[in-house]
């Protein structure tokens, strides 16, 4: 999508022509850039350089970041509101840090909030990320 000014240019409305229009230089951050690759990922793919958007690699930190602490966001909360005598023992191992929701709305799993403990410690480390790294 990078490849369309309709995605990284800014909309501005022309008023002599009656029209929106999209006219930039895009930001670096959406211009195709050669990157070296280390030598251990040399060896397995047999390239020297790829070709990439520095956003995608961003991207790909970002994504397995998410994707593999994720998951854990659930035990350290869960593992917080037992420490602090909050949650009670029941049958799943999510429990909410800022809602006591232990409904039954989801059988063997508790309340609808219950499913987004892993979130809370997420957006704190995308938060974190984006405004150490990208800003």
């Amino acid at each position: 999508m990078s490849g369309w000014r309709y995605f990284v240019c800014p909309v501005e409305f022309n008023n002599d022509s009656n029209r929106f229009q999209m006219d930039c230089e895009p930001l670096e951050l959406f211009q195709l850039q050669d990157y070296t690759l280390p030598s251990v990922l040399e060896s397995f793919t047999r390239w020297t350089t790829v070709r990439l958007y520095p956003f995608q690699i961003r991207s790909i930190a970002l994504s397995s970041f998410v994707s593999i602490m994720g998951p854990f966001g659930g035990f350290f909360t869960s593992g917080f509101k037992r420490a602090f005598k909050i949650k009670q023992q029941s049958n799943h191992m999510y429990c909410c840090l800022f809602f006591q929701d232990f409904a039954n709305t989801i059988p063997g799993h508790g309340g609808i909030m219950d499913r987004f403990d892993c979130q809370y410690l997420m957006v704190t480390f995308v938060n974190v990320y984006i405004a150490s790294f990208i800003r």
